[in-house]
């Protein structure tokens, strides 16, 4: 069975060969590695492996692992839905949100992020393929959300993230993509992030300008779906 090192070095290997194959500067494209469900030495190994950024969805869980594993250097990111109850101890534990969809959530993340802490980084999630079930804002509500986001205080308002629908061919993932990155070249201001592709298609979305690929199946495996979903 191959390691979650292994995997890691497999996964660097494709975005390497994806950013060159697009013409893009080397080390333009950041690793996001998705730990969701994943125990936190799973999360000790890729860290040994020399892995530093960390996605999470459920914020109980992610808590639990940050303190399990405050003795590493982690910059932990926040990539699930938010609820609005859960603002303030995202706010005060996370590095990077790149699920904001609303203002109310941009507003008391805004509101509850510690003085003594620097900016939070964060991503306006859009709903790129007007799928029902998908949390993110609709791209007419986009530049009016942009705006308002990136006038708050203790946010620091970096691009866009997408979440585009499963089973598309290339073809399609590079329409979509695109479609992304010039809704983020669209909006006021010199955002320089593109949270987008994960597993199954991030040389589509590193040709379309991704900056950050989220990668959670090629790094630690399968999740279980035996097992119920953490709550938020």
């Amino acid at each position: 069975m191959s390691t979650i090192a292994d995997n890691l070095s497999s996964v660097i290997a494709r975005i390497g060969a994806a950013t060159q194959a697009a013409g893009r500067a080397p080390g333009s494209v950041n690793l996001l590695a998705v730990s969701k469900t994943k125990p936190a030495q799973a999360v000790r190994e890729a860290h040994a492996a020399g892995q530093r950024h960390f996605g999470e969805n459920y914020l109980q869980e992610a808590l639990a692992k940050q303190a399990e594993l405050a003795d590493l250097d982690l910059t932990w990111h926040f990539i699930g839905p938010i609820q609005s109850n859960k603002t303030k101890a995202i706010a005060e534990h996370f590095d990077w949100v790149h699920s904001v969809d609303r203002l109310k959530v941009a507003q008391r993340l805004a509101e509850q992020r510690p003085a003594h802490l620097p900016p939070l980084n964060v991503c306006l999630q859009v709903n790129i393929s007007g799928e029902a079930s998908k949390a993110g804002c609709e791209p007419a509500e986009l530049a009016a959300l942009a705006a308002a986001v990136g006038a708050l205080p203790g946010l620091c308002l970096r691009g866009l993230m997408a979440i585009p629908e499963p089973g598309m061919s290339i073809d399609e993932q590079n329409v979509t993509f695109a479609r992304v990155r010039a809704l983020r070249d669209g909006l006021d201001g010199a955002l320089d992030s593109l949270s987008m592709g994960m597993s199954d298609d991030l040389e589509a979305a590193i040709s379309q300008g991704a900056t950050w690929v989220r990668i959670g199946t090629a790094l630690f495996g399968a999740r279980d779906y035996s097992k119920p979903e953490p709550t938020a």
